[in-house]
């Protein structure tokens, strides 16, 4: 049976207001949009608080009735699942998918991971419903390795969770990513897993309401996509 942790993630969740916007986003995100909402923040007077979570708890919220003006997806599959409530979207970011470890290690060969782990914990995003699970379990199927590792897995709410038990030493190995790893100094990649082994990473954003509008409209803007880049994403509109 794979075990499950929950870690606490700070979320911002905040009533929309005529003075806010309230942006829902997948929590991979949060090292680039945090300074993409605090230049807005400094010459805006509407305020932009970001609720940061796996994609698909912030999809049930939204459908659910949470007051969300933008929501940022990890894949196409939880912003599908909010499609009756949006009124613009577009296709936003793309990401790699990589194995990191603590502190500086040497590379390893995917192949390799079941007898590297032993009896320790490999941490993941939840696998059937964060998207960096699920683009990481359906990896280790292509390599033949899921029913392997499956056992191993130490499930989290979402990839900043998992990320959180590798720089802590919780776990020796973790599946994020690589926009994650390069957000944390006290991890290491020391595999990427190729683009043909894992659907497209892209990250869709929509527009839910037009009190969002401006905000939207800002996240394909140059300065927006000057932070994604330098934080290691590829900009796709």
């Amino acid at each position: 049976m794979i075990r499950t942790i929950s870690i606490a993630f700070a979320l911002l969740a905040t009533p929309a207001s005529a003075e806010n916007i309230v942006a829902f986003a997948a929590a991979s995100l949060k090292t680039a949009l945090d300074d993409i909402v605090a230049e807005w923040n400094a010459s805006h007077d509407d305020v932009v608080i970001v609720s940061y979570a796996g994609s698909g708890a912030l999809a049930q919220q939204i459908r659910q009735g949470a007051p969300a003006d933008v929501f940022i997806s990890a894949n196409m599959q939880w912003m599908n699942a909010t499609s009756d409530y949006s009124i613009a979207q577009i296709d936003l970011l793309s990401n790699e998918l990589v194995i990191v470890a603590g502190g500086n290690q040497d590379p390893i060969e995917i192949t390799d991971l079941p007898i590297l782990l032993g009896n320790e914990k490999l941490a993941m995003a939840l696998v059937n419903a964060v998207p960096a699970g699920q683009y990481g379990k359906a990896a280790f199927e292509h390599f033949g390795l899921w029913d392997d590792i499956a056992p191993n897995v130490a499930q989290t709410d979402n990839v900043r969770a998992a990320l959180a038990l590798v720089a802590l030493g919780e776990a020796p190995f973790g599946v994020v990513y690589a926009t994650d790893a390069a957000a944390e100094p006290d991890v290491s990649v020391v595999a990427k897993f190729p683009e043909n082994s894992h659907p497209p990473i892209t990250y869709p954003a929509a527009l839910l309401t037009e009190n969002g509008r401006a905000f939207f409209d800002t996240l394909t803007g140059s300065s927006a996509a000057r932070i994604f880049t330098e934080n290691g994403f590829k900009v796709l509109n």
